[in-house]
């Protein structure tokens, strides 16, 4: 037999378990676009930002001691950049989740186990990383939070 490819070879790229692997590779790629968004935006310094958070806090408790209303906010206009973010955000998990259904009709197609198998590690460890990331950023926040309220009397001590 010569080199020549078969013709009844079956193509990689018609299988199931191939498409898996693209959409779990995909949700694992905007997963890590996403750490690095929110890692290099830029933002104010974090003495300053922490300085405003212990003001509005200090502001409210006053405003309330007090009985007086609270002021209305104002709503933050979203640039297109943050709707992209909003869509990839909500994209990433659906991804992951195709990816691993596909993994699942490929095994139940009974193609090659392997593709089916790292489809559902990329598309689940998508899913998984994206919510390790935000749990650890919701924590650090409440960490951050907590250290500003118990220390808000040295902030604003004359």
């Amino acid at each position: 037999m010569s080199d020549a490819i078969h013709p009844q070879a079956p193509r990689v790229t018609s299988s199931w378990g191939f498409w898996a692997v693209i959409c779990g590779v995909v949700a694992m790629v905007l997963v890590l676009v996403q750490m690095q968004v929110l890692s290099s935006q830029e933002s104010v310094p974090i003495g300053q930002q922490i300085g405003e958070i212990a003001g509005d806090i200090k502001r409210s408790a006053w405003r309330s001691f007090l009985g007086l209303s609270q002021p209305e906010r104002e709503p933050v206009p979203v640039s297109l950049s943050q709707q992209i973010f909003q869509y990839l955000f909500y994209a990433t998990p659906v991804i992951g989740g195709i990816a691993i259904v596909l993994a699942m009709v490929s095994l139940i197609k009974q193609e090659n186990w392997r593709l089916g198998f790292y489809a559902v590690t990329f598309g689940g460890g998508a899913i998984l990383m994206q919510y390790m990331w935000w749990m650890v950023l919701i924590f650090l926040g409440f960490l951050l939070l907590v250290k500003i309220v118990e220390n808000i009397g040295d902030i604003f001590s004359f």
